[in-house]
């Protein structure tokens, strides 16, 4: 099913119940799923080491960075169950956040920070 029709709630449920399955709770630690993304977020950056700036991926490594992301994905929705956290709450907290430190009029077209 596509974004434009699956939940955040269904995701999280599709996750709960694959680590349920395999009894897999006693694992997801905070640690070791923290960990977890961080080693995933690597192998992300990894399809892009070496390249140049703007060379488009090919099919098998926009599959592979298809696989890397979800991978990413699936740990951080195991961190927010795990922790009790509401992902959707979370992220329209952090963007509000965001929305003042970086203030339009200041920031737009700005890829460095203080200019």
């Amino acid at each position: 099913m596509p974004d434009e029709s699956t939940s955040l709630k269904e995701l999280r449920e599709l996750v709960a119940a694959f680590v349920a399955e395999r009894e897999w709770e006693r694992f997801h630690t905070p640690k070791n799923l923290a960990m977890s993304i961080a080693i995933e977020a690597a192998e992300l950056m990894e399809i892009f080491q070496w390249r140049g700036g703007e060379e488009p991926l090919d099919d098998a490594e926009r599959r592979e960075l298809q696989r890397e992301l979800a991978d990413v994905v699936i740990y951080c929705l195991a961190m927010a169950n795990a922790a009790g956290i509401d992902l959707a709450d979370a992220v329209r907290e952090k963007v509000g956040l965001n929305a003042r430190k970086y203030p339009v009029d200041r920031y737009r077209g700005r890829y460095k920070i203080g200019e």
